[in-house]
C-alpha cells in the first residue's frame, strides 16, 4: 500500500468509521424494535424511506460542496458538531455524576418496544407510526453520519474515503445485529 494510504487515508476511514458507528448502534435498536414488535414490513419501509431521503440529500449537497469555500464549510460542520458533542459531553457528566442513568441500548430497546406496544388498535392499523419511528430514526442518525463524513472528509478532499468508514460502520453493525437479533448493549 502507497505510504499516503496509512498516513490520510486509513485515519479519516478509521475516524469515521468510530464516530459513525455509534449512531448506527441508535438507529438499529430503534429499527430492530419497529421490526420485532410491530413487524419487518413497517420497520423495513420507514429504514428504505429514510435512507433514499438521505441518499438524495447527499446527491444533491454532494456535488454543490466544491462551490462552497471549504472554510464555511467547515466552519458551519463544526458548529453541528460542536452543538451536538456540548450535549454529548452535558449527558456524559451527569453520567458519571450518577443524576443520569448510564446509557443502556437495552433499556432503550426496551422503551421503544413498550412505546410501540402500547399503541392501541388493530395490529395493521396502526402500521404507519411504526414505519415513521424507524423513518425518524435513521433519518436523524444518518444526518449526523452525513455530518461526521462531511466534517472528517472535506477538508483534504477525502469525501470518498470517509463515506467508506461510514459503510463500514453500518455493514458491521448490521451484520453483527443480523446475527445476534437483538440491541448492541455493549458498543
Amino acid at each position: 500500500m502507497p505510504p499516503e494510504f496509512w498516513t490520510i487515508m486509513f485515519p479519516a476511514i478509521t475516524a469515521t468509521f468510530l464516530a459513525s458507528i455509534v449512531e448506527v448502534v441508535e438507529a438499529f435498536t430503534i429499527v430492530l424494535a419497529v421490526g420485532t414488535t410491530r413487524g419487518w414490513k413497517p420497520a423495513i419501509a420507514g429504514t428504505a424511506a429514510a435512507l433514499g431521503l438521505l441518499g438524495l440529500v447527499v446527491l444533491i449537497l454532494g456535488p454543490t460542496l466544491q462551490y462552497i469555500p471549504i472554510r464555511y464549510l467547515q466552519l458551519f460542520v463544526g458548529v453541528l458538531l460542536l452543538s451536538f458533542g456540548m450535549g454529548w459531553l452535558r449527558k456524559a457528566v451527569l453520567r458519571s455524576d450518577g443524576v443520569l442513568p448510564m446509557h443502556d441500548e437495552t433499556a432503550a430497546f426496551a422503551k421503544e418496544t413498550a412505546g410501540l406496544q402500547s399503541q392501541s388498535g388493530a395490529p395493521n392499523t396502526l402500521q404507519w407510526i411504526a414505519g415513521i419511528a424507524a423513518f425518524k430514526a435513521v433519518l436523524l442518525e444518518g444526518l449526523e453520519v452525513v455530518f461526521i463524513v462531511i466534517a472528517i472528509g472535506a477538508g483534504k478532499g477525502l469525501l470518498w474515503e470517509a463515506s467508506l468508514g461510514a459503510l463500514a460502520a453500518c455493514l458491521l453493525v448490521l451484520g453483527v445485529g443480523a446475527v445476534i437479533h437483538k440491541p448492541l448493549a455493549r458498543v
